[in-house]
């Protein structure tokens, strides 16, 4: 009788250890599955160089202004200026959205002096938009970002707004 006993409750423990197992594994799953409803979405690096290029033409809008500066340069040309008020009006006309500001620069030479003269240019962009009636609170300055590769020098040396 007592062999009996050992194996009702072994076998009841095996039961017990499933339910067990299966009660872990639900609540886990659940919380897997909210989690993944109530995350953003992931956020992914802008690839560089020909990758950059291939989608920007396949998938990618085209920035409201793109202003293009000098080497070693952080003047507004008027056919920039000209580009930004075109990007102020479309601001203002939406007061919902902000504009994203965003500076590049490419890998030659000093590499910290490179990254601080996109963000003066991205500065002088700023400063421009807001002359133009955009207020501050709506302007999003973005890191500056190393370019690679491209056909046209003058990629590095730009500035982008996007209307978002």
């Amino acid at each position: 009788m007592n062999e009996q006993n050992d194996e009702a409750q072994s076998y009841a423990l095996m039961v017990l250890a499933g339910l067990v197992v299966l009660v872990i594994g639900g609540v886990l799953a659940l919380a897997i599955f909210s989690t993944q409803r109530a995350r953003p979405p992931l956020k992914v690096a802008a690839p560089t160089g020909a990758a950059a290029a291939a989608m920007a033409s396949a998938d990618a809008p085209e920035p409201d202004a793109r202003v293009y500066f000098e080497t070693g340069s952080d003047a507004l040309s008027n056919e920039a200026q000209a580009a930004l008020a075109s990007a102020a009006d479309a601001a203002r006309a939406d007061g919902s959205k902000s504009l994203l500001i965003s500076g590049f620069h490419d890998a030659s030479g000093d590499a910290a002096q490179n990254a601080e003269l996109a963000k003066q240019r991205a500065l002088a962009v700023r400063h421009a938009l807001e002359a133009n009636g955009v207020t501050p609170d709506r302007l999003v300055l973005d890191k500056p970002a190393l370019t690679t590769g491209g056909a046209d020098a003058r990629e590095a040396r730009r500035v982008d707004v996007r209307l978002r």
